[in-house]
């Protein structure tokens, strides 16, 4: 529904303002409501202004500090105020256009003192002061700034794929110093690991070696002392003898051996013999030296 007058009376609707004349020159206001006009006095309706709040997309291109060309998407949302809405009627014939040359003009005016990465940060700083400079001038001519939004901040596309492109880096950058850390930490681990089980083993191999000759101490000293006559060398020989024949059985008896070498003989059986003598006496010193 819109307006509706005639000759004499005229109904202006809520969210609308008149503007009324007589002869030609502005004489009042016309509120929400009907009016009645004597046009035989030269009275009648102007116009009529709306009061409702207009929106107004403005799209501005312009340059940074570091000289990169952006498009800025501006959302302007202005209004008539009403007690100054004669002169909304009469100051401005365009008002969209006169609001879009104040922004872009305020917005060229403070975007090219900005780098582009400020510009991101500080959009909101950049409508603050679009707003107030804004205010100030299209104020005087009965339009009020409600707000402004910059909705949308476009750089070139080249410049777009070139700042991806060092995000990129920089993310992959941080990631190699991580992983590089974290394969530091697993390397510095796994020495440790392994110095520990070597130690570890080495241990286990003393040990092993101190109960071998603790047992064949305990036995050539339990048959010398049972079997009258008997040398501790004989005994030794025998045990040698014995442990002897029992490695080439179970040898012979593994079924994961095909063909084994090995000395055989009276001569070999006593080399075999004296090197474990000086094996067991070279334990048995360290030992000493240990304790």
């Amino acid at each position: 529904m819109g307006n509706t007058s005639c000759m004499f009376c005229t109904c202006v609707e809520q969210g609308n303002i008149g503007v009324v004349e007589r002869f030609g020159r502005f004489e009042k206001l016309a509120e929400p409501g009907l009016h009645i006009f004597n046009p035989f006095a030269g009275q009648y309706l102007a116009g009529i202004l709306s009061t409702r709040i207009s929106s107004l997309d403005v799209r501005i291109e312009t340059k940074t500090k570091d000289n990169v060309f952006v498009q800025l998407l501006c959302s302007i949302q202005y209004r008539v105020v009403k007690a100054h809405a004669d002169d909304a009627f009469y100051e401005l014939q365009n008002p969209d256009e006169q609001i879009r040359a104040y922004v872009f003009d305020v917005v060229r005016a403070l975007v090219p003192r900005m780098n582009l990465d400020d510009l991101f940060e500080q959009k909101g700083e950049v409508a603050k002061a679009v707003l107030q400079e804004l205010g100030k001038v299209i104020g005087d001519y009965g339009y009020s700034i409600e707000h402004i939004l910059m909705v949308d901040i476009i750089p070139d596309p080249a410049v777009r794929t070139a700042m991806n492109e060092i995000n990129a880096a920089q993310r992959l950058q941080l990631a190699s110093v991580y992983k590089g850390e974290a394969e530091k930490v697993l390397q510095v681990k796994r020495a440790e690991a392994e110095a520990e089980s070597k130690y570890l083993g080495g241990v286990g191999v003393a040990r092993q070696r101190q109960a071998i000759t603790d047992g064949l101490r305990e036995n050539i000293l339990d048959f010398s002392h049972k079997v009258e006559g008997t040398s501790a060398k004989e005994v030794m020989d025998l045990i040698m003898i014995t442990q002897y024949f029992d490695t080439i059985k179970d040898l012979g008896n593994s079924s994961t051996n095909t063909t084994v070498f090995i000395p055989h003989g009276p001569g070999h059986v006593r080399d075999i013999g004296e090197q474990i003598r000086n094996g067991l006496m070279e334990a048995s010193t360290a030992q000493i030296n240990v304790e």
